[in-house]
């Protein structure tokens, strides 16, 4: 937990989860939830929860994802939470899921995994998942 003398720079939770645009469904509030559990037990103020139909497999497509990189662009917040790395980009299209991360540790902004199984790792600066995984 941080101390009084440590301010805390917000993040911004980032959930890509449901296929339909109808409303919010049982895998985003999920997300939602889990990423909010996260932040708390981590002492981190979420600055805004930045939403996005599952489907389009290139982020830089998505509106909520082009609303994550202008957060950053401008500083407001110092690290993205999403679930899983699926969620930035399918296993199907991981460059674009590479190019994200890279772009995001370029402007010194931390990606922290949520789901509990990946949320070890992510207490250390993300690297492309083809680093950290020997290539999967």
């Amino acid at each position: 937990m941080p101390t009084q003398a440590e301010p805390v720079s917000p993040v911004v939770l980032y959930v890509c989860a449901d296929r339909s645009p109808a409303g919010p469904g049982a895998a985003a509030q999920c997300a939602r939830t889990e990423g909010q559990a996260f932040a708390e037990e981590r002492g981190l103020t979420i600055a805004e929860v930045v939403t996005d139909t599952y489907g389009e497999p290139d982020p830089a497509r998505r509106t909520g994802w082009r609303r994550v990189r202008q957060l950053v662009r401008t500083g407001r917040v110092a690290e993205v939470l999403v679930r899983w790395p699926c969620a930035i980009a399918p296993e199907s299209a991981h460059e674009l899921r590479h190019r994200e991360t890279a772009w995001l540790q370029d402007h010194g902004v931390r990606l922290r995994y949520t789901w509990a199984p990946l949320s070890a790792r992510s207490d250390e600066v993300c690297r492309p998942l083809r680093e950290s995984s020997g290539g999967r």
